[in-house]
């Protein structure tokens, strides 16, 4: 094997040693992400309870219901 093919699979192994290294997530981060989540729930839950989301919500359901098939 030539010395360019040798640096070259030594670089390949080497870049992927170091994406095996940094895969995944830490505690922290993936807390951050879970907090993230539950906010991101809250306000969308607030968002399809207001009144008029809601009743738009409503609207469609009795529609959807109401079809005639």
């Amino acid at each position: 094997m030539g010395e360019a093919v040798r640096a070259r699979l030594r670089a390949l192994v080497c870049r992927l040693r170091g994406a095996r290294e940094d895969a995944g997530m830490v505690t922290s981060e993936y807390a951050m992400g879970l907090l993230a989540a539950v906010a991101f729930a809250a306000v969308l839950y607030k968002v399809v309870t207001s009144g008029p989301v809601g009743e738009a919500l409503q609207a469609v359901v009795d529609r959807a219901l109401g079809a005639q098939v």
